[in-house]
């Protein structure tokens, strides 16, 4: 499970994968015997900075008390709100998005508007459907213009998704009943074609068993860690392996799996349901709360994401800016690895590279100009080492 917690795990070894030698097995031939086969064996990822087909900056939006959920009147119009899930937005959206369906269903209306065609608006807009309602969604732009088709595609449930202190019991109950739904629902769309949603196995190979030691001031603010709170069925064991079952020398190697979203496929398959159940789509984009009320609907679920701010005005939206470097997938490779505070996703419709230094990373940076240095560092430290074979 690639989760926040889990994430900074993977990220602080130094390790990478690498293409099995045909050195070794020429000795044992030399010494009458034959190697033992490596329990892991991978094709080697072509990569370099040469390769990076794009780069790609999306800001997320944290809120330090967690996701707004709550029912306001705007215009003369009943709007159930349903954002701010940090980096979280794909992981919680089909427990997040029960509840606003819940609220809104309450309402007693059944002809509801969703405002937001991102992770967070189409699956709201999909559970309103199956509760009965006949559901518009206005947004300024459809997948893939839109913030979330821009994360990395790792179910992270606890990514960002609140401080510390606010992580109060109540808190702690919501968030876990989320994290089932989203979870269970995710299991029914496995298998789909084109595989919108998979499982992957993420490889942290290290240079040493050790841990980085991550300086303090580079852990605030605090946001809370809840991977102890996710249920055993949420937390797939992962495995060790020992020099010899794996082709990376003497190095410290663990596997685990997580589950992924290969996001372009993932949209195109929500968008589909969504319309195939009679639902419309107009691009409109709001500029003020008040235009609300020009809406024929009168029960409205708010999905903006980071629009928010500026939208309502929400400034404890704060946004946490993350930056991919993405590259054309190649054939037989399909697994996560992470080397040196990089890691990389082989996603089907993408392959996507980050480098993350800790989770203050990005906090309250609202720029979306893409960092060329961060991109190639990310790449170049994959890629030089499958290309050294050390």
């Amino acid at each position: 499970m690639n989760n926040a917690i889990e994430r900074r795990r993977l990220l602080s070894g130094a390790g990478a994968v690498l293409c099995l030698s045909t050195l070794p097995r020429c000795a044992a031939q030399l010494a009458g015997r034959e190697p033992s086969p490596p329990g892991i064996q991978l094709t080697p990822l072509a990569a370099s900075a040469d390769r990076i087909s794009r780069i790609t900056v999306c800001t997320r939006p944290f809120r330090a008390y967690g996701p707004r959920l709550d029912v306001e009147k705007i215009a003369g119009k009943s709007v159930v709100h349903n954002y701010g899930h940090g980096g979280s937005g794909w992981s919680l959206s089909w427990g997040s998005g029960e509840i606003a369906a819940a609220k809104a269903m309450a309402t007693g209306e059944r002809d509801i508007a969703v405002i937001g065609c991102g992770a967070l608006g189409m699956t709201s807009a999909l559970l309103l459907q199956r509760s009965g309602a006949r559901v518009t969604i206005y947004a300024k732009d459809v997948p893939p213009n839109v913030r979330s088709s821009l994360a990395t595609g790792l179910f992270t449930p606890d990514s960002r998704i609140c401080q510390e202190e606010y992580a109060t019991p109540e808190f702690k109950t919501v968030w876990q009943a989320m994290c089932r739904k989203s979870y269970q629902t995710y299991s029914t769309l496995l298998q789909l074609p084109g595989n919108p949603v998979e499982f992957i196995d993420n490889y942290e190979v290290a240079d040493a068993p050790r841990r980085v030691a991550y300086d303090p001031a580079e852990a605030q603010p605090d946001f809370a860690e809840l991977q102890s709170e996710l249920t055993p069925e949420l937390l797939p064991r992962g495995r060790t392996y020992s020099p010899g079952q794996h082709p990376f020398g003497n190095r410290s190697v663990r596997r685990t799996s997580s589950l992924m979203f290969n996001i372009a496929g993932y949209s195109r398959y929500l968008l589909a349901q969504f319309r195939s159940n009679g639902g419309r789509i107009v691009l409109r984009e709001f500029h003020s709360p008040d235009e609300f009320g020009t809406l024929p609907e009168k029960t409205l679920v708010n999905c903006t994401g980071y629009g928010a701010r500026a939208l309502l005005g929400d400034n404890s939206i704060i946004p946490v800016r993350g930056q991919l470097a993405r590259m054309a997938p190649q054939p037989g490779v399909h697994y996560a690895l992470s080397y040196r505070a990089t890691l990389f996703l082989a996603r089907r419709d993408e392959f996507v590279f980050q480098h993350f230094t800790g989770e203050a990373q990005g906090f309250n940076d609202e720029s979306t100009e893409p960092d060329r240095s961060e991109a190639e560092t990310a790449v170049d430290t994959i890629g030089q080492l499958f290309a050294t074979g050390v």
